[in-house]
């Protein structure tokens, strides 16, 4: 019998917001005021978040819910949890997300008559699996931190109950998780079949020196398994849902999904392609190539025909998938450079995305029923509104890739060198095309906010309240920050991967 102790300093992030989220169900339950739940959350979010700070100040990897290694248990150990600077970083990102998409969320909730309680403690709860995702080190938990994230969010995108478009976009969300997360689980099923381990410290050995016959059962088990991350973060072919989905939930939630779920996923690629399955990059760096290539040709093709912000920006978030994916077409081949490269990518798109979705909130059309989302709705808002205007402007332009939005040049810098120094050349060039074909729809959007509104309409008059300005200040400061010092992203990447 093993006895484990659990280093509560390593879980203590997660831990936080987990029993957050079961206290401020509680408080709702004895009638404690909207605000109050909300500002409770919010301050959970940030304890934790300091919590991630001092660690990473700490400077130790730290280890929990390990089992003992070698036959007779006295190799190194194998943990299931690991607080090392990687999943630091990841859970920075995804804390520092978390409190945008509160504040986002504190008039939305009250103007589309969203149940407080219930909405905070099922995004605390799906922060609660993207925090643990990214610091699994084992498929067994890696699965059920997935599975921890996926289903809250699945009730947040339907929780306005009398609106038929959340409820449909919530049902697709639902069959689109279960058959990933179904897809996964029969992955994981082969490769422990395969080698016997779970373990991702174990699982690259054996699958090192797995016999001939077996080969092709562990082939199956990876494609299975990245079919399901695939999903997750909405590349082609499994792409569907996302536009629809962002269209449908409340638009805090679609910020969530953009941001924070995909940051999840794409550390949970990187954490099981660094660390269990580079014996077999030539199988899966290929693969990688050819669905990186797809998914931001699609992705930016069909943004070009969009007529609404929400629905542009969710096309927007499949191109940046393919971007943040073709790092990882390397296969084996310089995959440390490679997963820095997409780590330096996903940190630095959270805070452009994550801004853009901010300035959409202020926007929206008030009345529960409806969004004023058209891209033409947004022209005169630098007449109504120019710091808001002028944020926009610059978060489009940072996605976009041009100067001074110097951050998105400077992602996309990083993920064409990767692509390049790991000999995927072909690949550098679809992405260098598709860049042009984005600058296209973000530049018409940002125009779109100088110009005259239509005769007889009225310039857009951004609301929201102060919460949601607070969140556009900050994440117009950190694009700011990181367009004048880009490399500060990639330093702190060099230094964690």
């Amino acid at each position: 019998m093993i006895i484990q102790s659990i280093d509560y300093a390593a879980v203590a992030p997660p831990l936080i917001v987990a029993v957050a989220a079961v206290a401020l169900l509680l408080g709702d339950a004895f009638d404690a005021p909207r605000r109050a739940l909300g500002g409770a959350s919010c301050a959970a979010l940030a304890a934790a978040l300091l919590a991630v700070v001092a660690l990473a100040a700490d400077g130790d990897r730290r280890a929990t819910f390990c089992v003992p290694g070698g036959l007779r248990g006295d190799g190194p150990p194998s943990c299931s949890y690991v607080a090392d600077q990687f999943t630091l970083l990841f859970q920075g990102v995804v804390l520092a997300a978390g409190v945008v998409v509160v504040l986002l969320s504190l008039d939305e909730i009250t103007r589309a008559r969203m149940p407080a309680g219930e909405y905070h403690f099922l995004l605390l709860a799906a922060t609660t699996g993207a925090l643990t995702l990214v610091a699994a080190r084992d498929l067994v938990l890696l699965v059920a931190a997935l599975e921890t994230l996926s289903l809250p969010v699945f009730a947040l995108v339907g929780l306005r109950r009398y609106d038929g478009a959340a409820t449909e976009a919530a049902l697709k969300l639902f069959l689109v998780s279960v058959i990933s997360a179904a897809v996964m689980l029969f992955g994981v099923s082969l490769l422990y079949g395969a080698t016997g381990a779970m373990h991702l410290d174990r699982l690259a050995p054996a699958l090192g020196r797995l016999p001939a016959d077996l080969e092709p059962v562990a082939v199956a088990g990876i494609v299975l398994v990245l079919a399901g991350f695939a999903f997750k973060v909405a590349a082609v072919p499994f792409h569907f849902w996302a536009p629809d989905v962002y269209q449908g939930a409340p638009l805090p939630v679609a910020a969530f999904l953009s941001v924070v779920s995909k940051a999840a996923g794409f550390a949970g690629l990187a954490i099981v392609l660094a660390l269990g399955l580079p014996a077999y990059g030539r199988v899966w760096g290929p693969l990688i190539a050819v669905v990186a290539a797809v998914t931001m040709t699609v992705g930016n093709v069909m943004a070009l025909r969009q007529r609404t912000a929400i629905r542009l920006l969710a096309w927007s978030s499949v191109a940046q998938s393919g971007y943040m994916l073709a790092p990882l077409a390397v296969g084996d081949h310089r995959l440390p450079e490679a997963v820095a490269a997409t780590t330096a990518y996903v940190a630095l798109y959270a805070v452009m995305n994550m801004g853009a979705f901010a300035v959409v909130v202020a926007v929206q059309r008030r009345g529960p029923h409806s969004r004023w989302d058209g891209l033409d709705d947004f022209r005169g808002l630098a007449r109504s509104s120019p710091a808001v205007a002028a944020a926009l402007a610059f978060f489009l332009i940072c996605l976009a890739g041009l100067p001074p939005g110097v951050m998105g040049l400077f992602a996309k810098v990083v993920v064409f060198r990767a692509a390049l120094a790991g000999g995927v050349t072909w690949l550098a060039v679809v992405m260098a095309v598709n860049t042009v074909i984005g600058l296209y729809y973000y530049l018409v959007w940002a125009v779109r906010l100088f110009a005259a509104p239509p005769a007889g309409a009225r310039p857009p008059v951004p609301d929201g309240g102060v919460p949601v300005r607070a969140a556009i200040a900050a994440a117009a400061a950190g694009a700011v920050v990181l367009s004048a010092a880009p490399q500060l992203v990639l330093q702190t990447v060099s230094n964690v991967t």
